[in-house]
């Protein structure tokens, strides 16, 4: 009788675990196909931003360029994503110092305009601010220039 209730329970132990395992896994297989999906509509969704030249070419809207020098990539990239403009940068190796230009999708052209006014702007802007280098060059001067202090020591006789 003993034997009965306690074979009786570790069933039921056995038969509620089984069920609940098998709860649990249908429920990750569910949410994995759900994120499955979701990865999938991503994929679907317009690309934004910085990309690649290919990228923006596959999108059939046409493409403009205008190249850019070599200094103030992060800062033209910064204002292009600012905007939301949809932009690629390829970097011509074979001038030397390198040139890059900057392709852009031909509908945002009033964005594009934007852009290049701030980024014009902030160049002309980095171009007028003296550089460190040469403030601290000329305060050295300074420095040496002025004469040096003579310094006297006295001593007071304490009693």
């Amino acid at each position: 009788m003993q034997e009965e209730i306690e074979e009786k329970t570790v069933r039921l132990a056995v038969t509620g675990t089984r069920m609940s395992i098998n709860g649990i896994m249908a429920g990750i297989r569910l949410y994995m196909r759900h994120r499955a999906n979701k990865k999938l509509e991503n994929i679907d969704s317009h690309i934004q931003g910085k990309q690649t030249i290919d990228e923006l070419i596959k999108q059939n809207q046409g493409v403009t360029s205008m190249e850019i020098g070599d200094k103030g990539i992060k800062t033209f990239e910064r204002i292009a994503k600012k905007y939301g403009v949809d932009f690629a940068v390829i970097k011509d190796k074979n001038q030397n110092p390198p040139v890059y230009t900057a392709f852009f999708k031909a509908r945002d052209t009033d964005a594009l305009e934007a852009v290049m006014n701030e980024y014009g702007a902030k160049m002309v802007k980095k171009e007028q601010r003296p550089s460190v280098r040469e403030k601290l060059k000329r305060m050295v001067q300074k420095v040496k220039s002025q004469p040096k202090k003579t310094r006297t020591k006295k001593k007071e006789h304490v009693r």
